[in-house]
């Protein structure tokens, strides 16, 4: 199970900065806000923003987290399976991959769905955060599908509910940290984001290289070595503290 932490991690991280995501976070903070966006830089607005951003946080992670206790079920119930299951999650996985780069064409990771709100939800409250985060968990859209995908795929090589739920938990924590910093920082965050535009591209061929190995080391039953290069990357870094932390929890 330690073997996919990184990754998961690392997938929610890509999601976040994905070029259908990243651009759209000062949109959606607004939304759920229920506040003008140009008002949001106000200070007597900031407790709000913030306090609505986790409760958006919350409900997507919920969601997440739920259909990862359902890949962990379908892991468990096909345990017989295991081999050949984990051999075609890792072709699933270079194949999304593949898609992110641009090398293949799959129609149906192209579609989006448009869930509508009901009338009676109030904007601007966490109940109504709570829910658009659910809703914005069950949009399936070209950049957030092969990555999701992806984990829910390494999810039902698990054989229960609890490890596909921690997989999908760690992943939505990648999702998440950034979305929160953006709120705390909302008056520049708009600013970096747009700058960051012309380097979305590039995020999202990294997110194609991600999976790519991802799966090719799923199929040749590799993964340990994720581990490994993940603390060789950290140690360059110079996040030895960090490093430490994560041998002490596995």
């Amino acid at each position: 199970m330690e073997t996919l932490i990184i990754p998961a991690f690392i997938a929610g991280v890509l999601t976040f900065l994905a070029p259908c995501t990243l651009p759209l976070v000062p949109g959606y903070l607004g939304f759920i806000s229920g506040v003008p966006q140009r008002d949001l830089e106000r200070r007597s607005f900031r407790g709000a923003l913030i306090r609505n951003g986790i409760f958006f946080v919350v409900g997507f992670t919920i969601v997440f987290v739920a259909f990862g206790s359902l890949a962990g079920l379908l892991g468990g119930a096909l345990t017989p399976y295991q081999e050949w299951l984990t051999r075609i999650g890792g072709v699933l996985i270079i194949v999304f991959g593949l898609f992110m780069l641009g090398i293949l064409d799959i129609p149906l990771l192209k579609r989006t769905r448009q869930i509508k709100l009901p009338g009676w939800l109030t904007l601007g409250t966490p109940t109504a955060s709570l829910i658009v985060g659910g809703t914005f968990a069950l949009g399936w859209t070209p950049c957030i599908g092969p990555l999701l995908g992806s984990i829910l795929l390494l999810a039902s090589t698990k054989t229960t509910a609890f490890s596909g739920a921690l997989l999908l938990l760690v992943f939505s924590i990648g999702l998440s940290i950034p979305f929160i910093a953006v709120a705390l920082i909302f008056s520049r965050a708009a600013t970096l984001i747009e700058q960051s535009q012309p380097y979305l591209r590039a995020i999202a061929v990294c997110g194609g290289i991600f999976l790519v190995v991802l799966g090719v080391l799923l199929l040749l039953d590799q993964f340990e070595l994720t581990i490994r290069y993940g603390f060789m990357i950290m140690r360059a870094l110079g996040l030895t503290s960090f490093e430490s932390l994560l041998l002490e929890y596995l």
